[in-house]
């Protein structure tokens, strides 16, 4: 009787797989804006341009951005059993996280809850600026879109999206003014599901990088007369 040849463990391993998202980027648009369903080039995988009614929230902190799902279980117990007989999702709520460091009109305006576009936004920077904080604050939603981006062995781009199509304000920290560091504004953003989009969260993994790793289409059969 032979031995069975044993099964090499480093046939499953790729390094090429482990990704990092060396540049991130946050872009915030009032709920009026239209919804992003379609990021990237069908055909090649490129990075669709970002519409205008997106503006970028810029340097964020290098904890980077979290995000963070809050999963509740709820499970019947049972006297004749050590472990739950049965266990259902009570809730899953997405959160992101990320600590703005330029002061614009974006990091503004999410923090204080004011207009990204139209009547009551910001104007440019360098541009006088006033806002007040109201009896009764407003919290409006918000789209938001997460990018991040990272490179294949050959330098090509690789791209991580997920975009809230319906996102609110759910917590602030403190907004500190010092001489050590740069002002800012913390946010936690929670995902809520959007009625028209159907979802709170979109996801894609795509640009030309990542399709290098697609398997060989196989060769098509000659053709010729039966």
């Amino acid at each position: 009787m032979s031995t069975p040849t044993p099964t090499a463990i480093e046939d499953g391993l790729r390094n090429d797989y482990i990704r990092k998202q060396l540049v991130q980027a946050v872009f915030a648009a009032d709920f009026s804006a239209d919804v992003i369903d379609q990021p990237f080039d069908e055909e090649t995988g490129a990075l669709s341009a970002i519409p205008a009614a997106y503006v970028p929230v810029g340097y964020t902190s290098d904890d980077g951005l979290t995000f963070t799902s809050d999963l509740s279980m709820s499970d019947v117990t049972s006297s004749q059993s050590v472990e739950p007989t049965r266990s259902d999702v009570e809730s899953d709520v997405l959160t992101a996280q990320y600590v703005p460091q330029e002061t614009n009109q974006a990091t503004v305006a999410l923090f204080e809850g004011l207009p990204l576009s139209g009547e009551g936004a910001l104007p440019e920077v360098g541009k006088p600026w006033s806002w007040k904080r109201s009896a009764v604050p407003k919290n409006p939603y918000r789209r938001l879109l997460f990018i991040g981006l990272d490179y294949n062995d050959s330098g090509e781009e690789i791209y991580v999206i997920k975009f809230f199509p319906r996102a609110r304000l759910t917590e602030r920290d403190d907004e500190q003014w010092a001489r050590s560091t740069e002002t800012q504004r913390p946010v936690t953003f929670t995902a809520y599901r959007d009625p028209a989009f159907k979802t709170p969260c979109a996801n894609w993994v795509d640009g030309p990088g990542w399709r290098v790793f697609a398997p060989a289409e196989p060769p098509e059969p000659p053709s010729g007369d039966e």
